[in-house]
C-alpha cells in the first residue's frame, strides 16, 4: 500500500516548522542533543531542499528530478547557500555571529519555502512532486538485493552516528595559560618601577586556565641581578645571572575555563600581591615564574644565582618587572 500527501508540500512545510522549532531552542541555548538533532539539518539540508523544490516542483519529468536527486541537490546547496549568507554577514553592522546566521537562515528558509509552495500549488495536478510513502511488505528479492539493502542501512546508520558523535563530543583546543601581571590600579601601566628600601609596593597578578584541566599552579617571585653583555663572536647578547634570591611562593588550584571569544574577556584569578625590596640596586628583575608542578622549598636569605638559569627555562610561564631601589 502507498500513502500520498497531495493535498500540500509536506516535505516543504516539514522543513519550515523544524527551523520554527530550532529559533527559540538555539537562542535560549539549551544544552544536550536537541541543538545537535535540529541543528545539523537546519544548517546542512533544509535551505537546500526548500531552494531545490522552489526550483524543481514537479515529479520526476522533463522538467523536475528524482527523489535521490533531489536530495543529493539539497546537501550539495546548502553547503553552497550558508557560505554566502555567512559571507553577505561579513559586511554588515552585525558580523558573522550565531544570532545574525541563525535569523538569516531562518528567513532564507521561511521565504523560499514559501516560494516553494506557492509554485507546488500553481503546477498541474499530475505533475506535483508528492511525497510518497510505501507500506506494503517487499516483495520477494534476491538475496544480493537483500545484503545491499543491509549494508546501505547500516551505513547510514553509522555515518549519522558519527557526524552526532563528532558534533557533540567536548573538542579540545589550544592548551594554555594566560599569565599575567598589572600595576596596583588594575591595568598594564604605572608598575612600582623606582623604589626605596623597605618601601612596600603592589602589583596584580593573574591566572586563567585553558588547560581542559584543573590545574595547581604555583607562582615563584624572585628577585635577580643580571648582566647583559654583548657577544662579539656570537654576535648575540648573553645574559649573566649575578644574583638571585627567592622572596615568595603562591599556591593556587583552578579548573578549565573556555575561551570565550565573543563575549568579553574576565579574569579568573587575581592576587593583589605586596612586596618590598631590603637591597639597594639598579634594574632589578622581579621575576614571577609560573609551574604547573609543586614548587621546592628555598632560604630567603640564600644566593640561587647557580641555578635561577634553569629555573627561568623550566618555568611553564613567566613575567617580570624592573625594579630601582635606593
Amino acid at each position: 500500500m502507498r500513502i500520498e500527501l497531495t493535498r500540500f508540500p509536506i516535505d516543504v512545510v516539514v522543513c519550515m516548522a523544524w527551523s520554527v522549532v530550532l529559533l527559540p531552542a538555539a537562542l535560549l541555548n539549551l544544552e544536550g542533543g536537541i541543538r545537535v538533532i535540529l541543528g545539523l539539518p537546519f544548517i546542512l539540508f533544509i535551505p537546500g531542499y526548500v531552494l531545490i523544490f522552489a526550483l524543481f516542483p514537479t515529479r520526476k519529468t522533463d522538467r523536475g528530478i528524482d527523489v535521490i536527486e533531489r536530495i543529493a541537490l539539497s546537501f550539495g546547496l546548502s553547503i553552497a547557500v550558508v557560505p554566502l549568507i555567512g559571507l553577505g554577514l561579513n559586511y554588515t553592522p552585525w558580523g558573522i555571529r550565531l544570532e545574525p546566521i541563525l535569523f538569516s537562515l531562518f528567513i532564507f528558509i521561511i521565504g523560499v519555502g514559501s516560494v516553494a509552495i506557492y509554485r507546488w500549488i500553481n503546477t498541474d495536478p499530475d505533475e506535483r512532486f508528492i511525497v510518497s510513502l510505501d507500506v506494503s511488505l517487499p516483495k520477494s528479492e534476491s538475496r544480493l538485493d537483500k545484503a545491499l539493502t543491509f549494508i546501505l542501512a547500516v551505513s547510514i546508520i553509522i555515518a549519522v552516528v558519527s557526524l552526532v558523535y563528532v558534533v557533540i563530543t567536548p573538542k579540545t583546543g589550544e592548551k594554555f595559560t594566560e599569565f599575567y601581571l598589572l600595576g596596583a590600579e588594575g591595568v598594564a601601566d604605572e608598575y612600582p618601577n623606582n623604589l626605596i628600601v623597605g618601601e612596600e609596593a603592589s602589583v596584580i597578578v593573574g591566572i586563567v586556565n585553558h588547560e581542559y584541566q584543573t590545574i595547581n599552579y604555583t607562582i615563584e617571585v624572585w628577585l635577580i641581578n643580571q648582566i647583559i653583555v654583548y657577544n662579539e663572536s656570537t654576535q648575540e647578547n648573553e645574559t649573566t645571572y649575578t644574583h638571585a634570591w627567592f622572596m615568595d611562593s603562591i599556591t593556587i588550584i583552578l579548573a578549565h575555563i573556555p575561551v570565550d571569544i565573543e563575549g568579553s574577556w574576565e579574569p579568573q584569578w587575581e592576587y593583589n600581591y605586596t612586596f618590598s625590596i631590603d637591597k639597594k640596586g639598579e634594574d632589578f628583575k622581579l621575576a614571577f615564574l609560573l609551574f604547573t608542578a609543586p614548587a621546592d622549598t628555598y632560604s630567603y636569605d640564600e644566593d640561587y644565582s647557580n641555578i635561577i638559569e634553569e629555573k627561568i627555562d623550566s618555568a611553564y610561564r613567566e613575567t617580570h618587572l624592573f625594579v630601582t631601589v635606593t
